[in-house]
């Protein structure tokens, strides 16, 4: 007999607000943003407070929650202002902070109790007695460290009833948990505090001991970066295993991404979760993650330590790009034709797609545009200007369309063990 399965909940970046409620749309259960202090993404879109209560009020009108990721590593001073950070947050009605340092914990739980406080995957938590110790202590959910193995997150699940967070989708960091001091070394950036200058992925000439450049000859330079992250395949194993939330990666990415991504989370969940004996990997989903893929994708330490495969080594592999053109506005369904907000220049002949929440999507052909006063125009060349279009198929506001504008290649995840789909 199955035991009863428990839907995973969906968690989405949001870089700002309009990321917010792009991923709510899309299908995410809920969403991480970060504050103008505390947070490791010092240079993403941040949230000031009217903005988080705009955010909250959207996400729960929608059953979605907010986190607030507050993960910095805290040196002498920076506890300064926190407890008014950490209760405006709870007056707010934000539903958690992601928090690594057990300064900044002890502050919150001091200064804003009920406010759930989560562990951040920063604080490198990887087995049961780790998970133990900060249940003991207050802490609601733990987000693992990018470091633990399936097999390790099923013996976490039988030893403790916490809460287990994990990561699913994006980037890979090259350092431990992402504690990282290169990025202070070599741009005087600290990483640990939300300056991280991605040193890492920098490109690098190597060198022999006797200083001869032994990438001249035709040679690539090379870098430190990995390859992301993708658990599409192994969304039943990571359910089965009690991982209670999907995290996806990129809160400085765009709202392509944060759409794509979360939707094809949620039709995988959701068709995994509503009949799992007869669950089958649909392609579409593969084919839906590499429009939005920066980097070759693999399954991280998921099923082993990465090994060579997983590095970006030498000439990077092209892969499928597609740009994201416009948002839909309207729709008027008697002429079929759309209003759409420009994001990126297109012309008339060009082969776009249109989708949206629920895995809608078509393709079709730019025939006609007006501008916004009726004038017939040939391309939409302005950042965020309304342009009209026939469209074939009905499509609605927060619809998105994007141009594929690059040949898709065979480039596919990175051969290693673990790699092979789950159905």
């Amino acid at each position: 007999m199955r035991n009863i399965i428990k839907k995973p909940e969906v968690l989405a970046p949001a870089g700002n607000l309009e990321k917010l409620e792009i991923a709510v749309r899309y299908g995410a259960d809920a969403v991480y943003i970060g504050g103008q202090a505390y947070g490791l993404r010092s240079r993403a879109g941040n949230f000031t407070y009217d903005e988080m209560k705009e955010g909250v009020r959207f996400a729960h009108a929608r059953g979605a929650k907010v986190y607030v990721a507050a993960n910095m590593v805290g040196h002498e001073g920076d506890d300064e202002g926190a407890g008014d950070f950490f209760r405006t947050l709870k007056e707010i009605g934000i539903d958690a902070v992601i928090i690594s340092d057990p300064g900044f914990i002890t502050i919150c739980m001091e200064e804003a109790p009920g406010l759930a406080v989560h562990l951040s995957t920063q604080a490198s938590a990887t087995n049961y007695k780790a998970l133990q110790f900060w249940e003991q202590e207050g802490v609601e959910r733990v987000v693992l460290a990018r470091e633990v193995s399936l097999e390790e997150i099923r013996e976490i699940r039988k030893n403790t009833g916490m809460e287990i967070e994990a990561f699913v989708q994006g980037a890979m960091c090259i350092s431990y948990s992402g504690r990282c001091v290169l990025s202070n070394h070599m741009a005087n950036r600290d990483a640990n505090r939300g300056g991280c200058a991605q040193s890492c992925r920098w490109k690098y000439d190597l060198f022999e001991n006797e200083g001869a450049d032994i990438l001249t000859a035709g040679g690539e330079p090379f870098s430190m970066s990995a390859v992301d992250l993708t658990m599409i395949h192994h969304v039943p194993e990571l359910i089965e295993a009690g991982v209670g939330s999907f995290k996806i990666e990129g809160r400085m990415k765009s709202i392509h991404y944060v759409s794509t991504v979360a939707n094809v989370y949620r039709a995988i969940v959701d068709a995994y979760c509503e009949d799992p004996d007869h669950f089958v990997f649909d392609p579409a989903w593969e084919e839906e993650i590499w429009k939005v893929a920066q980097r070759e994708l693999a399954t991280g330490f998921y099923f082993g330590e990465p090994d060579a495969h997983q590095q970006l080594f030498g000439r990077p592999r092209k892969i499928p790009k597609y740009t994201f053109a416009a948002r839909v506005l309207d729709y008027d369904p008697a002429t079929k034709i759309a209003t759409l907000e420009q994001r990126n220049h297109f012309t008339t002949g060009e082969e776009v797609e249109f989708y949206g929440p629920g895995f809608a999507r078509f393709t079709q052909t730019i025939r006609k545009l007006w501008d916004e006063d009726g004038k017939c125009i040939e391309r939409a060349p302005n950042a965020m200007m309304t342009v009209k279009t026939i469209v074939d198929h009905p499509v609605k506001p927060y619809d998105l369309m994007r141009i594929r504008k690059m040949p898709v290649s065979t480039a596919r995840f990175s051969n290693f063990p673990g790699q092979a789909p789950s159905e």
